[in-house]
């Protein structure tokens, strides 16, 4: 499988790297949000495009050729760095920080002015998005990995900007399909309900290592 590779890197040098990124990752996602709510002139507009070219320019001087993909590590840990949701590297990703016992998985996280879509609240595909990789998480940690299949999601009341938290919990296996339900609230109630299937896909039902198999549920 493409995408796919195997690390040898030291663990201490790994959490180094891990938060250099993660901290990287925080100063884009706060400027993202700064963009979305900015009132400054135009004269200030150019200033600060004038310093996102030169960070850009310094960070293209040297990169990986395509996705960053999931990456594997001799300690057994893997980074998704990349990944829309939960990727340390990645300033789209809230980023969700998973918290797993068992088959249940759940996380509290910020939603800011960047994931908009009616006014004041959160936009339905990224609460879609979001329960999507959860629910996937849930059906990953419980040992029953596999790629989105279906993704039901009721939408009971709007989600407010701000302060979320997001839990699923594995329901049932029946073959090759994982059964998982979820639901994303705030303080004041639950707000999307969701049920996804995730089924095994074909390339990691055969031969293939634990931790490969694994990776099928790619966060």
């Amino acid at each position: 499988m493409t995408g796919y590779i195997q690390e040898d890197i030291d663990p201490a040098e790994l959490v180094r790297r891990t938060a250099v990124a993660r901290e990287l990752a925080d100063d884009v996602r706060a400027l993202v949000a700064a963009t979305v709510v900015t009132d400054v002139d135009d004269d200030a507009v150019v200033e600060a495009r004038r310093h996102l070219a030169a960070a850009r320019s310094i960070l293209e001087t040297k990169r990986i050729d395509g996705a960053f993909g999931v990456r594997f590590n001799s300690d057994g840990t893997k980074r998704a760095w990349g990944n829309a949701v939960v990727g340390e590297r990645n300033p789209i990703a809230p980023p969700v920080d998973l918290e797993h016992d068992g088959e249940r998985v759940w996380s509290e996280f910020e939603l800011g002015p960047q994931y908009e879509g009616p006014a004041g609240l959160v936009h339905g595909g990224v609460i879609a998005l979001i329960l999507d990789q959860v629910l996937g998480s849930a059906a990953e940690h419980a040992g029953v990995p596999g790629m989105t299949g279906t993704l039901t999601v009721r939408y009971v009341r709007g989600t407010p900007l701000g302060a979320v938290r997001v839990d699923a919990r594995l329901d049932r296996v029946e073959g090759i399909k994982s059964f998982v339900t979820g639901e994303l609230s705030t303080d004041t109630g639950v707000c999307a309900q969701a049920e996804g299937i995730f089924i095994l896909p074909r390339w990691a039902r055969g031969e293939v290592s634990d931790q490969l198999r694994r990776s099928v549920g790619e966060g």
